[in-house]
């Protein structure tokens, strides 16, 4: 039976170490030759990505060029703008498929807003590096540009930005994603963790600098479309337990209660694993799907059923 499926897509899926257009193109265009088999295997598809490499390259364009008539744009301009530009490889690369294989789907980028609480604590507590690494001297001269930016040293290697990264509330598109999945088109949507918004009083939206993790946004976009699976692919296979030791082992099908007592533990890792379990766990926990955490390479796999780290509840 036709399951609907949120993939989250890892920033190896996106990222080369040149950063050029066409190295990511390239790059997309072998992902979206994996993305295309869930396609064929029946499932209704709806893509996420990552984009944190791509506003770092393009905070350190805006801070080259700036000048007083060009000033650099706000964060959460800049994370529509690469949600565009990585959204537009996506929908190019995965049309190319599409017409190549003979599927009869369609697909584009929803430029896509997820509303955050005002007064989530994270606005008090920015810890989300973002953008280039400064000298103590550069960043106190960017510190007086701009004094509402908080600057942080960051493991030795000089200060850097930091910002709020405050949880999902919703979101904003969900409706018109939804429609068109029913409509069989395949979307691309809430990349990067989606443009971080607060609703006023009067239901208008306002973008705040912020960066959410894009995780936990997919959990909540895959939530409110009512999805039946949430897919994170990352760098492994599996989520392990004793990460690295002799006695590591691998998780194929767990409960949320037992991810929680794992966490509790500190099995996994703060900035890589344990935010993925996190979203995972939120998205199994609020609906009656599962999640899954594999890797790219590993898709054929798990579409035979036979791989990758399996949450129910």
């Amino acid at each position: 039976m036709p399951k609907k499926i949120v993939v989250a897509l890892g920033g190896n899926a996106i990222a080369t170490k040149d950063g050029s257009a066409e190295s990511q193109i390239a790059s997309i265009k072998q992902t979206a030759e994996v993305l295309a088999q869930f396609v064929k295997a029946g499932d209704h598809l709806v893509v996420t990505h990552g984009n944190g490499p791509q506003v770092g390259n393009l905070l350190l364009q805006m801070t080259a060029g700036q000048s007083a008539g060009n000033p650099p744009m706000p964060l959460d301009t800049v994370g529509a703008m690469t949600q565009g530009s990585i959204g537009y490889w996506l929908q190019k690369s995965l049309s190319e498929v599409f017409a190549r294989e003979n599927i009869k789907k369609t697909t584009a980028t929803v430029v896509t807003q997820t509303i955050v609480a005002q007064d989530d604590e994270a606005f008090q507590k920015p810890s989300k590096p973002i953008g280039p690494f400064y000298s103590q001297k550069q960043a106190e001269l960017e510190k007086k540009a701009y004094p509402d930016y908080v600057f942080v040293e960051d493991a030795g290697r000089g200060y850097r930005r930091v910002v709020a990264s405050p949880r999902p509330l919703s979101i904003q598109e969900s409706p018109l994603i939804s429609l068109m999945v029913e409509k069989g088109m395949v979307p691309i949507a809430s990349g990067g963790g989606g443009i971080p918004v607060i609703q006023n009083d009067d239901g208008s939206l306002t973008g705040v600098e912020a960066v959410i993790d894009k995780d936990f946004s997919a959990a909540k976009l895959a939530e409110n479309i009512g999805a039946d699976e949430l897919i994170i692919l990352t760098a492994v296979d599996y989520a392990y337990i004793n990460y690295g030791q002799p006695s590591q082992k691998k998780l194929g099908e767990v409960t949320v209660h037992e991810m929680m007592k794992y966490i509790e533990q500190g099995q996994f890792a703060a900035g890589s694993m344990l935010p993925k379990i996190q979203a995972a766990n939120d998205f199994v926990s609020n609906t009656n799907g599962q999640a899954v955490i594999t890797s790219l390479k590993n898709v054929s796999h798990l579409i035979a059923g036979r791989s990758g780290t399996v949450i129910i509840n």
